[in-house]
């Protein structure tokens, strides 16, 4: 940890691609849903506001699952709730491939979404608890890299379901429609994450918190070594309260009553990182693309290019996040999607809507085009990312699974806000309206991190204040 020479690499590298397994999942799980829509209409006969909610569905369990395990993780521990979520990943791929009507989809899903929730905060911050803190950056940001990879491997498997059977709505093996089939892969995964979890030990942290010393000691020499175990368990035992167990309400200051400021920040993070519209800027992507004159075939494509630079940038980040700092990159990032939202704001305002298709004129719709790739490229560079690597940091020790079942629940309630209006805005505001609200974020978001951000970077988690 202080100087990495005695770390043991092998192991945290295992444990650093179990744990990120939950990211690919988280991915998969997300983007499993867009090559199924027109299989849940037909098999479920619903409506576009029954549909809409078939697919928003997983993002309410994911608002339960981060606040839920995060407390969770503070009982019975990081493991034992992975483990728990690697389960509903399991139960949700399953069900949601057999169910029946829509109730039954929309159980499966928030099953699901559950899990996702619990595998978006507890991997960043179980990573984080058992790394060394100069390269804790670096690993923690695999994450994202996973996450996308998760993403993308879903799309392709939907499409080569689809292409195989004929259609996602025609059958496939077995008598069973492709888009049941596009749920059922992810059972592959999801059971080597349940698996591979039961061969990783429990974070030295939570040991500490549920006074097994012993137990930590044993972790922490299989990481880092025999004497630096032995000095570092009594630096996180002087980091818990010696009075009681972690708990919510230490999120609350002794002194004046209030919520600490620290939680405040984990929650802005959160938020923002919704606020600047990433979600809608993926799900209206293929509009983009054919505004500009690009065949609906030529979607996949683009979707993989998008992928491509996505994970480039998140390479760049991780290639720095040790180097310059969580800050910067966050900085960066702010004012690069800025830019890059107020130019799609503004190519919109040239557009017009035949036969409620977005037309675009060649200039603004190639200006829209580069832009919405480099505003993915600087959030992955930076929100994607470093947003996960800070929540799993930066609470101190006592209040980190408290921390993070708050601040994880503010961004999927924003994901799913964020998600919900924006059909309103395009209506009411239109395109221009909505974008130019995502770069106003964003340009608030500068302020946000220069004001109230601290930064992490090479800090021991003993050293966190809060």
């Amino acid at each position: 940890m202080e100087s990495g020479k005695t770390t043991n690499m092998p192991l945290v590298i295992a444990i650093v691609s179990v744990a990120t397994i939950g990211g690919f999942l988280f991915g998969f799980d997300s983007g499993v849903i867009n090559g199924t829509v027109d299989g849940l209409r037909l098999a479920f006969d619903s409506d576009d506001v029954g549909t809409g909610f078939n697919v928003a569905s997983m993002l309410l369990g994911c608002a339960v699952g981060a606040f839920v395990a995060g407390r969770l993780a503070d009982v019975i521990g990081r493991k034992k709730t992975l483990l728990i979520a690697a389960a509903c990943f399991i139960v949700s791929a399953w069900g949601s491939g057999i169910a029946g009507s829509s109730t039954e989809f929309v159980i499966y899903r928030i099953i699901g979404g559950f899990a996702v929730g619990a595998a978006s905060v507890l991997a960043p911050a179980y990573i984080s608890e058992v790394t060394p803190a100069h390269l804790r950056g670096r690993l923690s940001s695999v994450q994202q890299i996973m996450i996308i990879i998760g993403l993308t491997v879903a799309f392709l498997s939907n499409y080569l379901l689809a292409e195989f059977a004929g259609a996602s709505t025609a059958q496939f093996w077995m008598g069973y429609e492709a888009w049941r089939w596009m749920f059922w892969i992810e059972l592959l995964p999801a059971t080597i994450f349940l698996v591979a979890l039961l061969f990783i030990p429990e974070s030295p942290r939570y040991l500490v918190s549920r006074e097994e010393k012993a137990k930590a000691e044993g972790v922490l020499s299989r990481l880092f070594g025999g004497d630096f175990a032995r000095r570092k368990l009594g630096e996180i035992e002087q980091s818990l309260a010696s009075d009681h167990k972690p708990r919510l309400s230490d999120l609350l200051d002794r002194g004046s009553g209030k919520i600490r400021t620290i939680v405040w920040v984990g929650i802005g993070l959160a938020v923002f990182q919704q606020l600047v519209g990433i979600n809608v800027v993926f799900y209206y992507g293929a509009v983009l693309w054919q505004a500009v004159g690009f065949s609906e075939s030529d979607a996949l494509k683009i979707n993989i290019l998008s992928g491509s630079i996505s994970i480039a940038a998140c390479l760049a980040a991780i290639a720095l996040i040790d180097r310059i700092g969580r800050k910067p990159l966050l900085l960066i990032g702010s004012v690069g999607m800025a830019i890059t939202l107020t130019i799609m704001a503004l190519a919109f305002m040239s557009g017009s809507l035949v036969d409620g298709t977005l037309e675009l004129s060649d200039n603004a719709g190639v200006a829209a085009l580069v832009a919405a790739n480099v505003y993915v490229a600087f959030f992955n560079f930076s929100w994607g990312p470093v947003m996960w690597v800070m929540l799993g940091e930066m609470f101190p020790n006592q209040i980190r699974g408290s921390g993070l079942a708050v601040s994880g629940f503010a961004q999927w309630i924003a994901n799913f806000g964020i998600t919900m209006t924006f059909p309103i805005m395009l209506a009411t505001i239109g395109l221009t309206g909505a974008y130019g609200f995502y770069a106003i974020s964003a340009a608030i978001s500068v302020v946000f991190v220069w004001m109230m951000v601290k930064e992490t970077r090479g800090r021991e988690l003993e050293d966190m204040e809060g």
